[in-house]
């Protein structure tokens, strides 16, 4: 029992991890959205790169793409909190358990999707976010990546 307590426990600890962040993004808006704009406009890479056709300076596009981040972010919240319940509600019997999980996973791959592909991949890689001292968020993203993948894999263990 301990254990299924413990995986609740951090399925809800994600979802009070992304319901924090998209707090901070509504009520700070223009912090973050000076993050997304900068890494989309590639106003900070190295000068003279060859990659700045990728570059993004549409004001429109940056709130859109900060918009996404931000419903993304609220629908990692949603799922784990949900998952976890779900989780909780079955906590008293092992088969149950392990069929109550796919919320919790479900939650958990879409904050790794979103962390790993949204800034690891697109911000870091594709508009060379890894260039700027400014406005890199890539090791903050790989922590979450990190911390995700491991209640994943731990939620993921079968219980008996």
């Amino acid at each position: 029992m301990t254990t299924r307590i413990t995986k609740i426990l951090l399925v809800w600890m994600v979802a009070l991890f992304a319901l924090l962040v998209v707090f901070n993004n509504l009520t700070d808006y223009n912090s973050n959205y000076q993050f997304v704009s900068h890494v989309l406009s590639m106003d900070t890479t190295f000068p003279g790169n060859q990659g700045m056709w990728r570059a993004i300076t549409t004001p429109a596009f940056h709130h859109a793409a900060y918009a996404l981040i931000i419903l993304s972010e609220a629908v990692v919240a949603v799922l784990c909190l949900r998952g976890g319940l779900l989780l909780f509600q079955a906590r008293g019997d092992a088969a149950q358990f392990n069929r109550a999980k796919g919320g919790a996973v479900l939650g958990l791959a879409a904050g790794v999707v979103l962390w790993f592909t949204g800034f690891i991949t697109i911000g870091g890689e594709w508009f060379l976010m890894w260039q700027s001292h400014i406005w890199n968020g890539q090791d903050s993203a790989f922590r979450f990546v990190v911390i995700l993948g491991v209640v994943l894999i731990f939620v993921n263990q079968e219980d008996r």
